[in-house]
């Protein structure tokens, strides 16, 4: 049984612990995951209402082949996903995984990335409480719960509910033949932390990086 391939798409203002725990809690359990960025070149994270982390990109996105991935993680952070809701190539990315029968995955604000592409009318999800009225005006059935997984949609409210998304997207992926080094879901997060390390250095407050007000 082949491996999982997932790539993760973010941008300046990703929410830290969401990116971290796809792409850590992925990798722990034996995905191969790669980080598409808009320039290809490192983005900051944020944190706790602050720029807290560099992160080394794997690729451009425009450099992405959709075939190469079994699914496409989506983290938050209101910055990081009002920003890739705004390029074209993102959106277009996005509708290349969900046209060809992909798995997206989309937590936090990331689902008004799905609202870019038409794909939730009739879907039912969930998201942060404040792109709920996005997501209903698109024709989504907003439900509020931790986790959603419909069909090969998965969206989830919060870095509150990272465990249940992370463990949703291993289910869908194992759904779809393939393969994952499935651990207790504790221990998977417990090494989340520690294996970040491995690919993410704490900046403090880059210098060409503006406080939003």
């Amino acid at each position: 049984m082949k491996s999982a391939g997932v790539l993760v798409l973010a941008t300046d203002g990703v929410e830290h612990e969401e990116l971290e725990a796809a792409v850590t809690g992925l990798r722990d359990m034996g995905a191969r995951v790669d980080i598409a960025t808009p320039g290809g070149a490192s983005i900051t994270s944020w944190r706790d209402g602050n720029w807290f982390a560099e992160i080394e990109a794997t690729m451009p996105l425009t450099h992405v082949d959709a075939d190469e991935y079994d699914g496409l993680v989506l983290p938050g952070g209101q910055l990081n996903s009002g920003a890739l809701r705004s390029t074209f190539a993102a959106v277009r990315l996005v509708s290349q995984f969900l046209s060809g029968g992909r798995m997206v995955a989309a937590i936090c604000h990331a689902p008004w990335l799905l609202v870019e592409v038409g794909a939730i009318s009739g879907v039912a999800v969930t998201s942060h409480p404040a792109i709920r009225t996005d997501l209903e005006n698109a024709g989504a059935r907003w439900t509020g719960r931790p986790v959603m997984r419909s069909g090969g949609i998965i969206t989830a409210r919060s870095l509150q509910d990272l465990e249940g998304f992370i463990d949703e997207i291993a289910r869908e992926l194992e759904s779809r033949g393939k393969w994952l080094r499935r651990r207790d879901l504790a221990t998977v997060s417990a090494g989340i932390r520690a294996d970040f390390a491995r690919f993410v250095a704490p900046q403090g407050d880059p210098e060409d990086k503006d406080t939003p007000d």
